[in-house]
């Protein structure tokens, strides 16, 4: 081959690199999105977008017809093969397992839809399906993708993901939050929380958790956490106000929900997911695996 044809070829080899990057930059947000929905997980996610992109690269553009559509699929099928993997580590994590929190962009909260289904209280709920069961839900609910796609993405025929989006939709009903909470409820809620906390105000926890308030604390292993769940309002509140060594809290908004950032001596030591309901605490989410704190150095972006 002549040094112009080599040329030739190098140009056009950069071109459909460089369409192939604009296609997944344009989406890339997108794709984090339903990856972690998935898996709870923003590293596992960053992984999942790495082996796509591998795998988008290799891709004849030419015969896309939907380059979202097509992504969301690659991503669909990577975050399934890793879920599959997850859910086997997940059965010998030490003590209760909680996702991965996310300092959200203001944009999220704004979208009520994302802010619900990316909460650390519906993420448990997403956990209690099967892998192919949580992406049908996902890819249908939150993304709202046609039966068609979806049944490319996870493997089956669209009858049969009918039969399972129906399956996860009332699984789902079932077990996630009753009825919607505003913004400022949940802000204010949060807030009573937080100044009762911080003041050890025993009455003052007692007035804002709910009598069925329950707290979940994940160590991992790595470092000190409950193994098990504290449950009602009186050992909950009990355990709160009399919390050791001087403490700082901040309001953070972390997927999509008000949420607060503990801090012992200038360290970041916990972030707290808060479940409102009736404008009442009803469930506390507290993550203190180290290995699951980077997520809330810098604002994540997420779209539907």
């Amino acid at each position: 081959m002549d040094e112009t044809a080599k040329g030739d070829v190098a140009h056009v080899d950069e071109g459909r690199v460089d369409a192939a990057t604009g296609a997944f930059v344009a989406h890339r947000n997108l794709l984090f999105t339903v990856a972690y929905e998935m898996l709870g997980s923003a590293a596992d996610a960053e992984d999942v977008l790495q082996e796509t992109w591998l795998r988008w690269t290799g891709v004849d553009l030419e015969e896309v017809r939907d380059q979202r559509a097509y992504l969301v699929r690659i991503t669909t099928r990577q975050a399934l093969s890793r879920l599959r993997t997850l859910g086997r580590r997940r059965e010998s994590y030490v003590g209760p397992w909680l996702p991965e929190p996310l300092l959200t962009t203001p944009d999220v909260a704004d979208d009520v839809e994302l802010a619900d289904s990316v909460s650390m209280a519906m993420l448990l709920v997403l956990e209690t399906l099967g892998p192919t069961e949580r992406a049908v839900f996902v890819l249908r609910e939150v993304f709202d993708l046609g039966y068609d796609e979806i049944a490319d993405a996870v493997g089956k025929a669209p009858a049969t993901v009918r039969q399972i989006a129906h399956r996860a939709r009332a699984h789902v009903a079932s077990r996630r939050p009753r009825e919607a909470v505003s913004a400022d409820e949940k802000k204010d809620a949060v807030e009573a929380f937080r100044q009762a906390t911080l003041t050890g105000d025993l009455q003052g926890l007692l007035d804002v958790l709910a009598p069925d308030v329950v707290m979940l604390t994940d160590g991992g292993g790595v470092v000190v956490a409950a193994l098990e769940p504290f449950v009602g309002v009186d050992t909950v509140a009990g355990l709160l106000s009399r919390m050791s060594g001087p403490v700082t809290l901040e309001s953070a908004e972390v997927n999509g929900n008000p949420a607060l950032m503990l801090y012992r001596d200038g360290e970041l030591d916990a972030v707290i997911g808060v479940h409102v309901q009736d404008g009442k605490v009803k469930g506390l989410y507290v993550v203190r695996n180290p290995e699951k704190l980077s997520g809330v150095q810098r604002e994540t972006t997420l779209s539907r």
